[in-house]
């Protein structure tokens, strides 16, 4: 998983983290810690999250 530059830093993605794998500061960005499940990526509004190609 990633997150585009349309990120606005809302910070819901964090909140909804089953293993605290994603940092705000400004904009969110993903950790190592990601298990890929996805729950970020339904959660997003904007969708600015999306699976690694």
């Amino acid at each position: 998983m990633r997150i585009s530059q349309a990120c606005v830093g809302c910070g819901h993605c964090k909140a909804i983290c089953p293993v605290d794998a994603i940092e705000t500061c400004g904009v969110s960005r993903i950790t190592g810690n990601c298990i890929e499940c996805g729950k970020c990526k339904g959660y997003c509004a904007i969708g600015a999250i999306e699976e690694d190609a």
